[in-house]
């Protein structure tokens, strides 16, 4: 009888102790996410100021799709977004399309290519209030060699912005080139075999084998590239400062957040535009799914 109730206690005992282990980490989504998720959904309904709170009910979210400064910032996110990912995917699968057919030294390209995207993000817009000075930047002195006109690359709204286009495309080039060699090296090498058996040249397996079975990583890249780019500010912050300078036009929604929400102590107003952020990514992402056929 007590060798029973001892096994049933050892097997009570192996079903719980696996839930202690994991109780750290829930306790530290519960706390760090949930919680915070949650308070700041409370918080959107309210106007606060850290120490004193009143009822507003949806007059935050009113107040943030009437606001000419959130607008810009949508319209700043979306322009610099859209440009990133028109420049970054298509160069960045033509590179990983020459490195995969490279029959040495792969590994050492995909290094180098991946480098600036484990720069910090900070640093690498530090070190591009550098290269976009109109005098002594190497990107004006380049333009300068082939005779090409130099610019006030952060004195002038639509430079500005192209300058952080530039530095978001240098910074994530890598990752697209990357992913992009994974997904070519894993295309069955029988279908370009094939292909030739019938006279196909190297573009036309490149046009009607590579880029159709690459769908699906376009597909990819797109969505978390618009996630990324709706999220976009350190690298904005660092070249613009916090009002996103000239005129606003490196300003962010994720800006316009920190700058009401550390700024002006107006958290229920931040709070609020963070969900409309949130909303916003929700209805892109899936969009873009379904104009993708991306597999949900």
């Amino acid at each position: 009888m007590e060798q029973v109730k001892h096994s049933k206690k050892s097997r009570f005992f192996e079903s719980w102790v696996w839930y202690i282990f994991v109780l750290p980490t829930l306790l530290g989504i519960v706390l760090f996410m949930a919680y915070p998720i949650l308070e700041s959904l409370r918080l959107s309904f309210y106007q606060s100021n850290g120490t004193t709170e009143t009822w507003v009910g949806l007059n935050n979210y009113k107040l943030i799709l009437t606001s000419e400064p959130f607008r810009k910032a949508v319209y700043n996110t979306f322009f610099i977004g859209f440009w990133w990912l028109a420049v970054t995917i298509p160069l960045g699968f033509v590179i990983a399309s020459l490195i995969n057919g490279l029959s040495f030294a792969k590994n050492t390209f995909k290094s180098i290519f991946f480098i600036p995207y484990m720069t910090s993000l900070v640093a690498a817009a530090a070190i591009f209030l550098f290269v976009l000075h109109p005098d002594m930047g190497p990107l004006n002195t380049l333009l300068d060699m082939f005779g090409l006109p130099t610019m006030m690359w952060l004195a002038e709204p639509l430079t500005a912005r192209i300058g952080a286009v530039i530095l978001a495309s240098w910074q994530w080039l890598g990752f697209v080139v990357v992913i992009c060699i994974a997904n070519l090296q894993a295309i069955p090498r029988d279908l370009y075999e094939a292909a030739g058996i019938d006279g196909a040249n190297w573009f036309q397996k490149w046009k009607y084998i590579t880029i159709p079975k690459m769908k699906g990583t376009f597909s990819f890249l797109l969505i978390m590239g618009w996630i990324k780019a709706l999220q976009r500010f350190a690298e904005t912050y660092v070249l613009g400062g916090p009002q996103g300078s000239p005129a606003r036009s490196l300003y962010t929604v994720v800006g316009f957040i920190y700058e009401r929400g550390f700024g002006g102590n107006e958290y229920g107003l931040a709070s609020a535009a963070a969900y409309v952020l949130f909303i916003i990514i929700l209805v892109f992402t899936f969009i873009n799914m379904k104009v993708s056929k991306f597999d949900v």
